[in-house]
């Protein structure tokens, strides 16, 4: 573990630079402050003694950027949905809330993949990852609570 001055140190000679760094990959400022102390608690850690300043200013740079690409990665940033699309989305028009009450109301296990398939964008192969089923399983799934749907909702049995 590095001492205090040294991490001081690099904190005032490259936070700026680790700054803009997560600011250009993340556009977002908490999730920069989150990464900015990422990258300087590794660094603290990081027990190698750096060749020249150079190969220091080197490892910052690739640390911040592996940093800002595995938060951007992750799965939960990717497969959430903003509160301003929430808002919109819960004033539905009145044939859009029928839809939404009848997937509500089919049972659990159609209800999970529906969700999953329709409104998530999921295949059905990630599906069947996601819920530890055959793919083929969840294929029946999904053909099934179509036909509830349709059966709910009132539509052409042959679309």
């Amino acid at each position: 573990m590095r001492s205090e001055q040294e991490i001081n140190n690099a904190i005032d000679k490259y936070s700026d630079m680790v700054w803009r760094l997560c600011m250009l990959h993340l556009k977002n400022r908490a999730d920069t402050e989150d990464i900015f102390q990422t990258v300087f608690i590794k660094y603290a850690m990081h027990n190698k003694a750096f060749e020249n300043d150079t190969h220091e200013k080197a490892w910052l740079i690739r640390v911040t950027i592996n940093a800002c690409k595995d938060l951007i990665k992750n799965f939960f940033r990717s497969k959430t949905t903003s509160l301003d699309e929430i808002m919109e989305q819960a004033a539905l028009p009145n044939e859009d809330k029928n839809v939404l009450e009848a997937v509500l109301s089919l049972p659990q296990k159609y209800r999970d993949v529906v969700y999953l398939h329709y409104y998530e964008g999921y295949t059905a192969s990630e599906i069947g990852q996601l819920l530890h089923k055959n793919v083929n399983t969840i294929y029946t799934l999904l053909n099934r609570s179509k036909q509830l749907l349709r059966s709910k909702l009132g539509g052409d049995e042959d679309e």
